[in-house]
């Protein structure tokens, strides 16, 4: 290894998918809300509901709808309306891709 190049430091990470640029006040919510779903029904629970895609679809509609309707905060759960809907969509982008897969 060159000088130069211990010195500056290296990594080739081109082309590779750039988590930072995910919005971290966005991310908190989201991960907030999963957590209040871990907690009122149990951990991944999301994979196992039947007729997810359907249900999932509803359940973000109702909180886009809501939030659209000027009610930033869900009232059961106090978080905001659109973190629920990214959590369906979440869940709704699992489902339909098939990478829902029960965990054992």
């Amino acid at each position: 290894m060159s000088s130069d190049a211990a010195q500056a430091g290296r990594k080739f990470d081109s082309g590779k998918p750039e988590y930072g640029l995910v919005p971290p006040y966005a991310l908190d919510e989201l991960v907030k809300v999963l957590t209040i779903g871990a907690q009122k029904y149990e951990r991944e629970n999301w994979r196992y509901v039947p007729d997810a895609e359907r249900r999932y679809f509803d359940a973000m509609q109702r909180h886009v709808w809501a939030w659209r309707r000027g009610e930033s905060l869900d009232p059961e759960t106090g978080m905001h309306h659109l973190a629920h809907a990214a959590c369906c969509l979440f869940f709704l982008y699992e489902h339909t891709t098939g990478k829902a897969v029960a965990k054992t």
